[in-house]
């Protein structure tokens, strides 16, 4: 991995992203049942308990993602603190981890597929709003196998504990997808077309 030193500086947009993404992640901690955050159910909330801190697209205030203009999308994967199932306080540094991620949509994800990272990541230092500073890594997956469909609030990433990869730890991000709504335009486009095609008259050419 290489590693960058970020000239991120105390300005109001990067305050305000990272007071965004650690709320994000305060509220999923502390209540579950926020509507625009669906819950991890059954076996993938036991496998996969929701410990990342990520941040989708962090140099996008709105972490859009348009699938027709973006071919890859990044996600930082900053330190976390928790107590892991045994009580036992657990500090997952994504830089000292093996890189076993899969990213996209929350069924995609939660069936065992989803984008791969492109390569190994880029460790990269932050300064937080708070003066600190600390190592996060940075990934880029491909848009392709997201799975996103226009109608997702939220973007999930799975670490996968070992390459058998049925434990680990989850993460989420609000996102905002484009580019669906142009794609289903032209299926009804298309389909038009064919029921027009079907009903013409005998013998009169289609206009």
């Amino acid at each position: 991995m290489r590693t960058q030193r970020s000239t991120t500086t105390d300005d109001e947009s990067k305050n305000d992203t990272t007071t965004r993404r650690r709320y994000l992640k305060g509220t999923l901690g502390a209540a579950a049942t926020v509507a625009a955050i669906p819950t991890l159910s059954g076996v993938a909330a036991a496998h996969f308990p929701l410990e990342l801190d990520i941040d989708i697209q962090p140099e996008n205030a709105e972490n859009f993602i348009d699938v027709d203009e973006h071919e890859s999308v990044s996600v930082a994967v900053h330190p976390s603190e928790f107590l892991n199932g045994d009580g036992e306080r657990e500090t997952f540094d994504p830089t000292d981890e093996p890189v076993r991620y899969r990213f996209g949509s929350r069924f995609v994800v939660q069936d065992g597929e989803g984008a791969r990272p492109l390569d190994d990541g880029e460790v990269t230092e932050i300064e937080s709003h708070h003066g600190d500073s600390h190592d996060v890594l940075v990934l880029t997956f491909p848009v392709d196998d997201m799975g996103f469909d226009g109608e997702e609030e939220t973007g999930w990433l799975y670490w996968e504990r070992d390459d058998a990869g049925e434990h680990g730890y989850a993460g989420v991000d609000s996102v905002r997808i484009y580019g669906t709504e142009t794609s289903n335009q032209e299926f009804l486009d298309l389909l038009r077309q064919l029921v027009n095609g079907r009903t013409q008259p005998p013998g009169r050419e289609q206009p």
